[in-house]
């Protein structure tokens, strides 16, 4: 009798270690570990795809998260902050198990981002910040002040004494990145041409940036630095063209565009030719764009602070993966990660050039 039971026990248990062992097996198999049953599923809500880098960006994003076995939603806003807030709530209906976001601005997207951290689906930002209150992870994006600073002091070495007349061509009004660049790019030519401290450097930008925004113009006698004028670009190739050619037309002795990402300053180019104007100096203070590289490589293009998405989307899924797969707490991020800022020069181009897009 006794040893009928113990050969009934130890059936029992050798049954047990089976389905464990298979049911171990099926979550492997699946791309979880300890995330519950079927594959890990992502959403990615874009601002917009109407630029080379965001298609850059969805496209490695999904590159990086198939690899890792996910399958990946991606959902357009086009722009429209209430067909952003509509995409995340699909995400969050879909029960996804981890929502990347580009947002089109700080602040229409905290609400929709805490009712997901609500729904127990963490957020991470992708390429732009948001507000403080949001319940996010973190944002993951290049070192937006850094970039531009690094391309401003060298800007400011290849200039020396001379006088810079610039235009500024921005984003979009409240947008945290342009707003962190664009003051970078001035930290970066006034450190170079005054010789101050980066952070004595940081306050002379805040305050030019602070003129700018009053007056629409700007300057800083000492280092015989000017911004006669700001124009609004929204990122894109023809709006940087509209935006540059007025203030092109008003103020002939330009000597540089300075701009906030590649492709409004590559507008900017095609209204300096149509104006017939040469010899002017284009200074991004982030991007990356394959053809600014290549303009670089020819000298007709000064520099670019490197923005990559590809780095952006592979830190961003690194990061998913330890939360989802390896269990690390969602607290234990930095509110910012960062990649590795980076002015890119024709000294150095070719150092970063398969990262471009």
């Amino acid at each position: 009798m006794k040893a009928n039971k113990l050969f009934l026990f130890t059936t029992l248990i050798l049954m047990m270690l089976v389905v464990a062992a298979c049911s171990s097996d099926s979550n492997e198999a699946s791309g979880k570990s300890g995330g519950g049953e079927g594959q890990i599923k992502v959403g990615f809500a874009i601002k917009t795809q109407d630029s080379p880098y965001f298609v850059s960006l969805v496209d490695a994003v999904k590159e990086y998260a198939e690899a890792e076995g996910w399958k990946v939603t991606v959902l357009d806003a086009n722009g429209d902050t209430t067909k952003e807030a509509e995409n995340m709530e699909t995400f969050i209906a879909q029960g996804m198990d981890m929502i990347f976001l580009d947002a089109i601005e700080p602040d229409a997207v905290v609400p929709v981002i805490n009712k997901a951290a609500e729904a127990g689906i963490g957020v991470i930002n992708l390429d732009s910040g948001v507000n403080a209150d949001a319940d996010d992870i973190t944002t993951v994006y290049s070192d937006n002040k850094q970039n531009g600073r690094l391309v401003g002091l060298a800007y400011a070495e290849k200039m020396g004494d001379e006088e810079i007349v610039s235009i500024t061509l921005s984003g979009a009004k409240g947008n945290v990145a342009g707003e962190e660049r664009r003051t970078g790019l001035f930290a970066g030519i006034l450190e170079g041409k005054l010789g101050v401290s980066e952070d004595e450097a940081w306050k002379l930008a805040e305050e030019l940036d602070s003129q700018l925004a009053s007056s629409g113009k700007a300057s800083n006698a000492e280092a015989k630095f000017s911004v006669v004028g700001q124009g609004w670009g929204a990122w894109t190739r023809e709006d940087g063209l509209e935006a540059a050619e007025d203030l092109i037309t008003a103020n002939p002795n330009l000597t540089t565009v300075l701009g906030e990402n590649d492709q409004m300053l590559l507008g900017a180019m095609t209204a300096l030719k149509n104006a017939g104007i040469d010899n002017v100096d284009i200074v991004a203070a982030a991007d990356g764009a394959l053809e600014a590289y290549d303009l670089i490589k020819e000298g007709k293009y000064f520099a670019t602070g490197e923005n990559s998405p590809y780095k952006v989307a592979k830190l961003g899924v690194k990061i998913a993966k330890e939360i989802i797969v390896d269990g690390k707490d969602p607290e234990s991020y930095e509110e910012i990660t960062l990649t590795e800022p980076a002015a890119v020069t024709k000294d150095n181009v070719d150092d970063y050039y398969d990262f471009g897009f």
